[in-house]
């Protein structure tokens, strides 16, 4: 009998870069203005990198930030980080200097990739004012206005690292490193190495680092592009922020995957974004509910794209028609994920009706199992509420130096205690009813209240304050902030939203300032925040909206 060979699957990223340029070398890889790669160059460009960190002195294991936005110099270098067997952590360009820090300092960041110019602001100033940063031995700083000018001048240091380079002198010294050095550094990263560590929040504030291997991510995402039906030539606008799973993972690496071309966005704006769909003949558009939104009242079709992808809160029925017919966009698909679920628990395909995509958050992901719990950890039947529960190659690895907060969400069968309430009908199909946690949901961003309490406390005028999500036909949600004033007769509403707009990211302030005379509590003492959301605590002499630029 004859043998069949098989030939196995990559199991890190860098391999999976190396084997899509051998698969696939002439076929367009990423898109970006004036760029082309090929997926043979962007195994070039990246090896490139691989070559540099080397020479820079990272070394496998080392932990090196990306601040940056979405463009193929993220990627080029997110993948030459991986291919030297760094550990990455994305930071979003909307997060403000001090929690940029707090996030570099919390994993120990050995380097910091960032820019310079990008919507004016300065990157590596914004950490100016920040605390030590001990751990940081290198910052490489690239020009999104002018990288040769930039190479041209001295760059500035004044984040209190050791060293500071362009990125073109990054470049220039990874000729002291072979070609066969950085194979050699790719080769020898394990599968189960931790590839990347990305930032959440639980009710507590404290941000949680979540650890996610090479294995897990393509596991995860191969099932994933299975599922929403990625393939190979299709063309994909990257709009989700490269630092979010939903951008990352669901982007970078499951076109990596399927061998699709990259197109990333730097930012969004909806007459930009449909133009850009009609200029590269994009297929696959991904992204929060607001975006869809957005481009409807652009008025224009979309006759390329044949998949729409959302998720990260509800989606009426009404938008899910409004999509296929207005758009022209037949394939609409949907789902549920936490970054400690590599992004994904379950999926919603494009195949799926109206109702369902409405309704529902679609089956586990395959390969993954979803249990419903009651409050003694018991499972109960369909059609019942209890905590979502989910297992598979899905978990993550775990929290960053927190053992203790690990053991928490994950028990010791493997299953992750999500914290979100939801029901498993007879068909097995998911249904979100309610969180366990206070988070809410800003347009497709996470929003933590306690971090927002945290800055809010220390605003003008603030004694007091409770922060909750209320309804928003275009976001989904938004922050209402509720407010003890120190002094009722001269707190100034809009002074406060000056203050959150310079220290929180844009998502993140509040669109709602409430002034009450007390805050809802319980004979212990506890926050009554369900009575805040239903309008029933507090008092309410005074209501300030504002439109926060930069949703």
């Amino acid at each position: 009998m004859a043998c069949r060979q098989t030939t196995a699957e990559p199991a890190t990223i860098p391999a999976l870069v190396a084997d899509r340029a051998r698969r696939y070398g002439p076929a367009t890889a990423v898109v970006d203005g004036e760029i082309r790669y090929p997926y043979a160059t962007l195994h070039a460009e990246s090896v490139r990198v691989t070559r540099a960190a080397m020479a820079a002195g990272i070394r496998a294991g080392d932990r090196v930030a990306l601040w940056a936005p979405n463009t193929a110099h993220w990627i080029v270098t997110a993948l030459g980080l991986l291919g030297a067997g760094a550990t990455l952590v994305p930071i979003g360009t909307r997060l403000r200097g001090a929690a940029a820090a707090a996030i570099l300092r919390r994993t120990r960041c050995r380097a910091l990739f960032t820019v310079r110019g990008f919507l004016g602001i300065d990157y590596p100033e914004l950490l100016a004012g920040c605390a030590e940063l001990p751990d940081l031995r290198l910052t490489v700083v690239r020009s999104t206005v002018a990288p040769d000018a930039l190479d041209a001048e001295p760059v500035p240091a004044g984040t209190g690292t050791p060293r500071t380079l362009a990125w073109s002198a990054f470049l220039a010294d990874g000729r002291r490193v072979s070609p066969a050095a950085a194979e050699s550094r790719t080769a020898a990263i394990s599968p189960d190495a931790v590839a990347d560590i990305l930032f959440t929040s639980g009710t507590t504030g404290t941000p949680k680092g979540v650890l996610t291997t090479h294995r897990q991510t393509l596991t995860v995402m191969e099932r994933w592009a299975e599922a929403v039906t990625i393939r190979h030539g299709d063309r994909y606008l990257l709009v989700n922020p490269f630092s979010h799973t939903f951008g990352y993972r669901a982007g970078i690496v499951a076109c990596l995957l399927r061998g699709a071309t990259m197109v990333p966005v730097d930012h969004f704006d909806a007459n930009r974004v449909a133009t850009l769909v009609d200029e590269q003949s994009i297929t696959v558009l991904a992204g929060p509910p607001t975006i869809f939104t957005d481009l409807l009242a652009t008025g224009r079709r979309l006759p390329t794209v044949r998949l729409a992808g959302t998720g990260g809160t509800a989606i009426a029925p009404e938008l899910v028609s409004r999509i296929r017919t207005e758009l022209g966009i037949a394939g609409v698909f949907t789902g549920y994920g936490l970054t400690e679920s590599v992004g994904v628990v379950a999926i919603c395909p494009p195949h799926a009706t109206t109702e369902q995509l409405a309704t529902t958050v679609g089956k586990p992901l395959r390969g993954s199992e979803i249990r419903i719990v009651d409050a003694a950890g018991q499972p109960v039947a369909a059609e019942v509420a209890g905590e979502i529960l989910v297992r598979g190659p899905n978990v993550m690895a775990g929290y960053l130096d927190d053992p203790a907060a690990t053991a928490a969400a994950v028990d010791t069968d493997g299953w992750l205690h999500t914290g979100d309430i939801g029901v498993l009908d007879r068909a097995g199909r998911l249904r979100i009813t309610d969180r366990l946690r206070d988070m809410f949901i800003v347009g497709g961003f996470n929003v933590y209240p306690a971090e927002v309490e945290e800055i809010l406390r220390r605003g003008p005028g603030v004694a007091d304050v409770a922060v909750v999500g209320v309804p928003d036909q275009r976001l989904g949600e938004v922050g209402a902030a509720f407010v003890v004033p120190i002094d009722s007769e001269s707190f100034d509403p809009r002074a406060l939203l000056d203050w959150c707009r310079e220290h929180l990211a844009g998502y993140q302030v509040p669109r709602v300032v409430r002034p009450v005379t007390a805050l809802p509590r319980d004979a212990s003492g506890k926050l009554r925040k369900s009575e805040l959301r239903t309008g029933r605590g507090g008092s309410a002499p005074h209501l300030s909206r504002r439109h926060v630029p930069g949703e």
